[in-house]
Formats: C-alpha cells, structure tokens, sequence
C-alpha cells in the first residue's frame, strides 16, 4: 500500500517545470525552482540579503519589506502575455503581483508605473491588521484601484496558507485577471473609461502609471510572509 502511494506520487504534477506542451506553446518559467536567477530588486541589485529566498521549491518574501522596499523584478520585459502563478500568503497578509514595471531614479517604488493583482487575505485581515476593513478596490484578485469584481459572483479564495492559482492575460490592452480559474475583471487599458478611472482616484498623481506597454514583472514584500511557484509566462 505505501509503495502504491509512493508511485501515485511519483504520477502527480511537479511544481516549476513545464510540460512538453507547455514548452510547444511558448511558456517560459520565470522561477527555477532553486534560486533568484532572473530577478533582482526594484531599481537596484542580487537579491542577496535574505529577505527572499528560495527553498522547497517556493519563492518566499520573508515578510521583513514595507511600502517602500521589498520589491523584486524580472530582469526580463514584456509586453502581451498570458501570465499564470501559485502563491498563498500569511493570516491577515498582503502582497502583490505587478507587471509593466518601469525602473526609473525618479521613482522609488513600482506601483506607481505598474498595475497590481492585488494579492490579500480578505477573510482575517480586519483581524489581523487591527479592525481595518479592506475597501472593494483592496481586495484580493482586484486590479488595484482601478478595476474591481463583482464579489458576489467572485471566484472563491482559498484560506492563507493554502495554495491559490492566478493569472493575468494582456493582449494589446485587453486584460483579464483570474482567481482559480474563474475571471474576477476583464477591462481595456488606455480607453476613456480607464483614463477617467485613472484621473479621479489613487493615481491622480502620479502621471506615469500604467502607460508603459512593456515593463518588469514584479512581486511585492509588504510586510507579510507570502511564497510563490510556477511562475511561467507566454509571450502573446
């Protein structure tokens, strides 16, 4: 019986690696499964200090970033992709997935080029993040600030510390955000509509964000634990 167990096991998917189709189809992994090749810090070097590391076959923040630090980017660029990930995260945690990263001296953080897959535990993070209650626009699976879902149709999230699947496919500024394979928002980049979005909320200010067509990918330490695997994306 343990020998039958071992080999259904032995029969199941491996994390980090891609199929021979998946390899067909233009799917590249953006963690090896072992170490940070390819990424380094927003606007900066190796990550090399211990706040992210690689073991298990995971991609882990260690939870010692904040807003202002603790980012890591793809040394890559893209521009139209399909982008599918795993991760779960810390009770009460936060994090996030961006992507049309632009590094530039004139800004110390990414979120102000880049659009967010907001990644959060909207279940415990009033509990654990004393008594704040998350608006809409803070919610897990949300085009942060910008595009939110319908939550009483949306996708249902997986508890912290267990895993969830998420993808993010842009194809000439058509954009559709997945949570465990069910679609949280679809909307247009770069139409009237986003631009008023734009111009009246959280990115009033801030006049480079989401204009950029090609850009770093980027996953955030905001202060919370949080692991990722089978990072892979397809060029569109």
């Amino acid at each position: 019986m343990g020998l039958a167990a071992l080999a259904l096991c032995a029969c199941g998917p491996k994390v980090n690696t891609l199929t021979s189709k998946e390899k067909a189809e233009g799917w590249q992994l953006l963690f090896d499964g072992k170490t940070l090749k390819g990424w380094h810090y927003y606007n900066g070097g190796a990550v090399d200090d211990g706040e992210w590391y690689a073991q298990d076959g995971e991609l882990a923040a260690s939870g010692t970033g904040s807003d202002l630090k603790g980012y890591i980017v793809t040394d890559g660029h893209y521009d139209n992709f399909d982008l599918k990930w795993e991760w779960k995260i810390s009770k009460g945690g936060n994090s996030g997935l961006l992507y049309h990263v632009v590094e530039t001296p004139g800004y110390s953080v990414p979120y102000v080029t880049g659009p967010e897959y907001q990644l959060i535990d909207d279940v415990n993070y009033a509990e654990m993040n004393g008594g704040y209650i998350l608006e809409p626009w803070q919610r897990c699976a949300v085009d942060y600030a910008m595009y939110v879902p319908d939550f009483d149709t949306a996708p249902i999230l997986k508890p912290a510390g267990e895993w969830n699947e998420s993808e993010i496919i842009f194809d000439d500024g058509h954009v559709t955000y997945l949570l465990n394979g069910v679609v949280t928002v679809e909307f247009d980049a770069w139409t009237d509509d986003w631009y008023a979005r734009k111009e009246s909320g959280k990115w009033a200010d801030y006049p480079d964000y989401g204009l950029s067509r090609s850009g770093n990918i980027c996953l955030q330490d905001h202060g919370y634990p949080a692991w990722f695997r089978n990072i892979k994306i397809r060029p569109l």
